[in-house]
């Protein structure tokens, strides 16, 4: 998170156990509220895979009174989606409705679970496929992101939303560096010139599309239906999930029906990322849990 340490006032915390770190809480803090760090795509308290849930219980009371003494008042919490989850591990949606925390939005992702694959049959993606093979577009993995992003992701989102991507050309390439095997970059190219392009984000279980863009004759070249094609069915198709991102807009209230669909024809199901309300003074209800 250094690289946008500017843009946010940190509050993350750790904690520890007889020397050792049992948890890490990414966060940061605005008008006596800190939030699950809003400079991450996903977030949550991160725990250690062998605490168990009796500590889990212990180490979030702790977290909400190391909060409430530093004058914060509430905490907004995201849920790291399950499929992030090494092992399974709802003790924080127990926590949550002990607290009687507010769910308070829903983003809404769509998600390829790849032991349970539904064949593509939308005959746009089918035709797209096609289109694109006979006409010789090619899909590499790069090294760079250079070309993407100055050729094809700025001018897309200057032009439909007027907006830069969240991370600029110097900070995906600072991530790329030091985390070469978690961030990839596969281009479409048409006689040497790029038509489209997908930044992948990799966990252990989940390949990410962070960015997904095309040039102005998408439709023409369908470099995105070969990216998706050769991502999906070769490159990742021994994790567990591809996960297309969310197209939910407005805090969760209303979804983008055009993107909705389009990653469903590929195979996309609905998953939502959860956002809760917590009060710190709500800390006592985790006492006498256990009988």
């Amino acid at each position: 998170m250094d690289y946008h340490n500017d843009r946010f006032h940190d509050h993350s915390i750790l904690v520890y156990k007889k020397g050792e770190i049992v948890a890490i809480f990414p966060a940061n803090e605005l008008n006596e509220t800190v939030y699950s760090h809003q400079g991450l795509s996903y977030g949550g308290l991160v725990l250690k895979q062998t605490i168990d849930l009796y500590d889990v219980i212990a180490v979030f009371k702790e977290l909400l009174e190391y909060y409430s003494k530093n004058a914060i008042k509430e905490i907004e919490i995201k849920l790291l989606p399950r499929m992030y989850h090494v092992l399974p591990s709802d003790e924080i949606d127990y926590i949550l409705f002990k607290l009687g925390a507010k769910c308070i939005r829903k983003d809404v992702a769509f998600t390829i679970d790849n032991s349970n694959k539904l064949a593509v049959t939308s005959s746009n993606r089918i035709r797209g496929l096609k289109k694109a093979t006979k006409q010789g577009v090619i899909v590499n993995e790069e090294d760079h992101f250079d070309s993407f992003w100055n050729e094809i992701l700025i001018p897309n989102l200057k032009l439909t939303h007027d907006v830069s991507p969240v991370h600029s050309i110097e900070e995906i390439t600072s991530l790329k560096e030091k985390f070469p095997n978690n961030i990839r970059q596969f281009n479409a190219y048409l006689d040497d010139d790029i038509v489209a392009g997908v930044t992948i984000f990799e966990t252990k279980n989940v390949a990410h599309a962070q960015y997904i863009s095309a040039d102005k004759n998408r439709q023409e070249h369908a470099g995105l239906d070969l990216i998706f094609d050769h991502l999906i069915n070769n490159v990742f198709s021994d994790k567990p999930y591809f996960d297309f991102g969310i197209s939910s807009e407005q805090d969760g209230k209303f979804i983008n029906q055009g993107l909705s669909q389009w990653k469903e024809s590929f195979g996309g199901r609905s998953v939502v990322h959860d956002f809760y309300h917590i009060e710190t003074s709500t800390s006592i209800k985790l006492e006498d849990i256990f009988k």
